[in-house]
């Protein structure tokens, strides 16, 4: 192929996954209230039926995805991610307590899962400096009252990310505090019809992100540059924020895991790079690929490397289905080349919904100490590949894919570069 095809093909791509109709406008998303209304409901009923599984009352939440799962109340995640400042308590019988951010009450209203809105107290050292233990028993007091209403004496409270105080406060109550990320992890990965059209929307974003980044894909703009464009679009079309910074070019994609840096992109280098991208409705679209700068043809050796990657998505993509073991997966699974084996991805798929999720199946060679488990039907699975070898570069791929009663859905379509 032609470079003038090449840039046929960048113009389609473009056409196909950016708005150009007229003006380049953000996206607007055709999700309906509806929609996210349902899916809030779904969401904090999931919650509740595995509370009852795990035998405790309620669940204490810090992790601000998970206050987004349960609640749909975002506020500085990013920030309270590092910042424990806001919290949550839901019941497996009883209401839903948002404890928000001073002066952010306001950002509950209108949430129709929401049963109460508090103000909430803060103990961190950095905010209450030599008052951090009068501010935890203020702390432990309010939860404690608030646990014995609606839960009795003797309650078992799971919590996903609490500080060791906190929970010898609450225990002081007679309070058992148990760990509580199985119950938040097995919640999130089964999706529901709503769920799967919020992160449809998301990938919808995050490919008008990778085809304006296909589009800039050019001789002399650096990987930061190229990076910015990921950003730029999920920002302005309502998304919310990137995990990573994987966007490299050439030597600097072996070994993988580098982050973005000013190294300018040269003709004919491979760019590969890895979205994580939280997008609109806090779903996350977690993507690969990998192209030439330039739009050039590959070389004999991008193209093996390449074709690699592919078969070994492809493969393990036709593996999964419901009810499949993550045994019987890895067992079937595509085998690594030796000379790869070195450079090789830390896993072979992983769940994906507002982040990545449970499960994880580590690639074969280093599946031993894996846990067990099943794919089941309405989880979302991204199938990975890494293939690299000595003094090459690294190729990246990665797919988002629903699993069906009859195999797997993938719900991106951003095309792999195999003209």
């Amino acid at each position: 192929m032609s470079n003038t095809d090449y840039s046929t093909l960048r113009d389609s791509r473009k056409r196909q996954y950016l708005n150009v109709a007229g003006a380049d406008k953000p996206l607007k998303s055709p999700v309906s209230h509806a929609v996210l209304e349902s899916a809030r409901r779904y969401r904090i009923s999931r919650i509740r039926k595995k509370l009852v599984e795990h035998n405790c009352d309620a669940i204490i939440l810090y992790d601000p995805v998970n206050i987004r799962y349960a609640f749909d109340a975002p506020n500085m995640q990013v920030w309270t991610m590092h910042n424990p400042l806001r919290y949550g308590v839901v019941f497996a019988q009883g209401p839903a307590v948002m404890f928000e951010f001073a002066s952010c009450e306001h950002l509950c209203e209108g949430i129709e899962t929401i049963d109460e809105v508090r103000t909430a107290t803060g103990w961190m050292y950095m905010t209450t400096g030599d008052q951090v233990a009068n501010r935890v028993k203020k702390w432990s007091d309010e939860i404690a009252t608030l646990i014995s209403q609606h839960a009795g004496k003797n309650a078992r409270l799971a919590a996903d990310r609490l500080d060791f105080l906190g929970q010898a406060a609450l225990e002081r109550h007679g309070i058992t505090v148990v760990p509580g990320d199985a119950i938040t992890e097995e919640a999130r990965s089964i999706k529901s019809a709503e769920e799967i059209e919020l992160m449809r929307w998301t990938i919808r974003v995050c490919e008008a992100s990778m085809a304006r980044i296909y589009e800039h894909s050019i001789p002399g703009v650096t990987e930061q540059e190229l990076w910015a464009h990921m950003s730029f679009e999920n920002s302005r079309s309502g998304g919310e924020w990137l995990e990573t910074r994987l966007l490299t070019a050439g030597s600097h994609t072996n070994p993988w895991y580098a982050e973005s840096s000013d190294r300018v992109c040269n003709l004919g280098e491979m760019i590969s790079f890895d979205t994580d991208m939280v997008g609109p409705y806090g779903y996350c679209a977690d993507l690969s690929r990998s192209w030439t700068c330039g739009y050039t043809k590959m070389t004999s050796k991008q193209k093996d490397l390449y074709s690699m990657a592919l078969d070994q998505i492809n493969h393990n993509l036709a593996l999964i289905a419901d009810g499949v073991s993550f045994v019987e997966f890895n067992e079937q699974s595509w085998q690594i080349p030796r000379e790869s084996q070195s450079f090789r991805y830390s896993l072979a798929a992983h769940g994906v919904g507002m982040a990545d999720e449970w499960p994880i199946i580590l690639l074969h060679p280093d599946f031993t100490n894996n846990h067990g488990g099943h794919f089941e039907e309405n989880m979302v699975i991204c199938v990975e590949s890494l293939i690299a070898e000595p003094g090459t570069e690294s190729i990246k791929l990665e797919t988002q894919a629903l699993v069906t009663k009859n195999g797997i859905e993938r719900l991106d379509t951003f095309p792999w570069e195999t003209e």
